[in-house]
């Protein structure tokens, strides 16, 4: 039974040196660019990660934000606000930047995100993933910033359960709210002058530098 024992154990130390020397190879090669794919290893860790998120404790935790109207509207704002430029004002993922992180933007209409309880989906709210481009939304300055911050993070949880079913004048609504660069007011402005029979004003042009 020993010799048993020490032969799975041999064997065990065998394929994590394995998986070693792979990774090692794959990051010799590859290196840590967020450009490249997540491999399926990755996207599976990244899913066990994100589903472990949340300490023992907090998926049982109760949303006190009522499932009302008023709440959802005000949800609709933050997100529009504070989220959709990782998340999309309907929370596929669909951007420049959610595009761009490693791991991606998850879906949140998937079964993935909804199948989490309100109590996990707030933790990871507050708390952010640690090496993913999710992050901690509670400042944790004062007591009255931590209370305003959480009621705004079990709001947005009551959103996100509403997000398979955003509508296309919730998303056009959201659209007004997202934040935006200087071009992209002075285009809204320009449009507005046009359409009010007004002559646009010229401007000089300018260089763009991406960063």
């Amino acid at each position: 039974m020993h010799k048993v024992s020490v032969f799975f154990v041999g064997v065990l130390a065998v394929i994590v040196i394995a998986l070693a020397a792979v990774g090692v190879f794959v990051l010799g090669a590859r290196g840590f660019s967020a450009r490249e794919r997540p491999s399926v290893l990755e996207r599976w860790v990244a899913r066990r990660v994100r589903g472990m998120a949340a300490p023992t404790g907090a998926s049982d935790l109760i949303n006190p934000a009522p499932n009302s109207p008023e709440v959802l509207a005000a949800a609709r704002a933050h997100w529009a606000d504070h989220c959709a430029g990782c998340h999309a004002n309907n929370g596929s993922g669909d951007t420049e930047m959610g595009k761009r992180m490693y791991p991606p933007a998850p879906d949140m209409r998937q079964a993935e995100t909804q199948q989490m309880t309100d109590g996990e989906l707030f933790f990871i709210i507050q708390n952010g993933i640690r090496m993913t481009g999710m992050p901690a939304w509670s400042s944790g300055e004062t007591p009255q910033a931590q209370q305003r911050d959480a009621e705004d993070s079990w709001k947005l949880v009551r959103f996100i359960r509403h997000l398979p079913q955003v509508t296309a004048e919730e998303e056009h609504e959201m659209q007004g709210l997202n934040p935006k660069s200087p071009d992209e007011i002075e285009e809204e402005q320009e449009e507005k002058q046009f359409l009010n029979g007004e002559e646009p004003h010229e401007h000089p042009e300018h260089e763009h530098h991406h960063h």
